[in-house]
């Protein structure tokens, strides 16, 4: 890939020298130039995986043997991208019909091995339909592509047009600088005010338990220099430890530290870590100890705290196992006198809040507890329903807001009331015709209704979108076959095979209907 930032270098060279090599600078680009060899037999499926590179070409080949011709499974992907720059851990991605994955296994550096990519280290079946969507890229490449209406991993080409986080994603685009030759300055990011220069770092670092895009914002529209908070708000459970465990959650840790809380606006990201490089490891204690000491340099006190240990974060800053990711440790940025290692228990339930204080309104804060819900938790199912009946009534019935209406469909489902669910997926479906979640939950009543035809008629707009959408799928193939579609329920499960070749269920069914063993017709 062409070096975008290369234009930077004639004027500031040490520091295009030192970027370049840093985690930030190489978080991606094409799978050769990240190639990493695999060869591990995962246990829980059987799976027998490798990466390989042949003539340029990087190739994920999978395999599990068995006697029954339903257990086999054989194939390979050729990856295209490599995600994460190998200091803590890589994947890589790989293009289907325009629809863009993730492969499912992972290398985790520090422990030196492959495994499955995170949540699905039990998975007894290949997963191969995880879709990359433009979220999790822009924090790893630049100038990320905007997926189109149908799919969020369906892209017109490329993903991303350059590898790594460039110049320009956090001080913003050069082209008026570089035309006028330096005249026209870049921004002055230590000089913005603090949310917006919290914010530069903050749209990759910050996580919480919810996001929620605020009502007509895309995230794609953010640029270096707004204020984060009025694209996305964040939200954690009140009085939750820490990060809570998450791999990404350092800020939401930071606010409760004493240090931040007695800073204020002057400890920001920037006031401990260098973005433009890393210490080498043998300056890494001295270096962060010199930060410290530029807030505690009362005299004495350098000499006198535990001379005989330099490295204040060992004691200060915990390092438990990340909630989120398999084989990963999270630096915990509540800085505190006292710190436990051990796994930092998941909040799963309580009053929500949104991190930095905000003030978040009935729309933004019942999305929360939707999110939730959608999780398991009965009680943010009633919280998030009355709050966003609020809003929608607040709002003359917010009939473009897709979003609250599709939530506030799949509460009203979940709470026994399916015509009103129905009017509210109806209402979203308007504003996005695209939205799986209305389409598919949509078609559930329908179905429940014996209104077959026009379940079927959703659910292959659902899978017809987006081919991970697997239980549209495996419903759509159901519903076909009920009607007497028996052509049609062969291709719909041949199409999941196609992006899904391990899924049991759906070579049963498939088998089954080939067999004669599953009659067509007669619903």
């Amino acid at each position: 890939m062409r070096d975008p930032n290369a234009a930077c270098a004639p004027c500031h060279r040490e520091i295009y020298e030192r970027y370049r090599t840093t985690p930030m600078a190489n978080a991606s680009g094409f799978a050769v130039e990240g190639f990493l060899p695999a060869d591990f037999v995962h246990a829980a499926s059987g799976v027998h995986y490798r990466v390989t590179e042949e003539a340029g070409n990087v190739w994920l080949n999978y395999e599990r043997e068995s006697a029954s011709p339903d257990k086999a499974l054989k194939g390979q992907q050729e990856l295209r991208y490599f995600i994460g720059s190998g200091k803590r851990g890589r994947t890589y991605l790989f293009e289907q019909s325009g629809y863009w994955f993730e492969a499912p296994i992972n290398w985790y550096a520090k422990k030196q091995i492959w495994d499955m990519a995170p949540n699905h280290t039990a998975d007894k079946e290949m997963p191969l339909t995880m879709p990359v969507d433009p979220g999790c890229l822009h924090c790893h490449a630049s100038d990320v592509a905007r997926s189109l209406p149908e799919a969020r991993n369906l892209y017109a080409a490329a993903p991303f047009a350059h590898g790594g986080i460039t110049c320009a994603a956090c001080h913003g685009n050069a082209d008026a600088h570089l035309a006028s030759k330096g005249k026209v300055h870049m921004l002055d990011i230590d000089a913005m005010y603090p949310v917006r220069r919290d914010s530069v770092c903050l749209n990759c670092h910050l996580e919480g338990q919810a996001a929620v895009i605020r009502n007509g914002r895309e995230m794609e529209n953010f640029t270096p220099g707004d204020d984060l908070f009025d694209y996305a708000l964040y939200f954690v459970y009140r009085g939750e430890n820490g990060s809570g465990g998450r791999a990404t959650s350092q800020w939401e840790a930071l606010l409760r530290s004493e240090c931040k809380m007695k800073s204020g606006d002057r400890l920001t990201c920037t006031t401990c870590h260098d973005p433009h490089g890393s210490p080498a490891p043998e300056n890494k204690v001295a270096f962060y100890r010199q930060k410290c000491l530029q807030c505690h340099n009362t005299a004495g006190f350098a000499e006198k705290h535990h001379p005989e240990n330099a490295d204040c974060t060992a004691c200060h800053m915990a390092r438990p196992p990340s909630n989120d990711i398999a084989h990963e440790q999270v630096t915990d940025h509540w800085i505190k006198k006292r710190i436990s290692n051990e796994r930092v228990p998941l909040a799963v339930s309580g009053e929500l809040e949104a991190v930095g204080g905000i003030i978040a309104d009935d729309r933004d804060l019942g999305l929360a507890y939707a999110q939730m819900a959608e999780r398991g938790n009965q009680q943010a199912s009633v919280r998030a329903l009355s709050l966003l009946e609020r809003a929608e009534h607040a709002e003359s019935g917010a009939r473009h807001d897709h979003e609250l209406h599709a939530e506030l469909g799949f509460l009203k489902q979940l709470n026994g009331q399916p015509a009103a669910a129905a009017e509210e997926y109806q209402v979203a479906l308007e504003a996005d015709p695209c939205s799986s979640l209305a389409a598919g939950d949509l078609a559930l009543l329908r179905a429940g209704q014996l209104q077959y035809t026009e379940a079927s008629r959703l659910w292959k707009q659902v899978f017809d979108h987006d081919p991970s959408q697997l239980g549209a799928g495996r419903n759509l193939a159901i519903v076909e076959c009920g009607l007497g579609e028996k052509g049609g329920a062969l291709a719909t499960l041949d199409r999941m095979l196609e992006f899904s070749p391990d899924d049991e269920e759906t070579k049963a069914m498939a088998g089954q209907i080939r067999a004669g063993s599953r009659k067509c017709g007669g619903r």
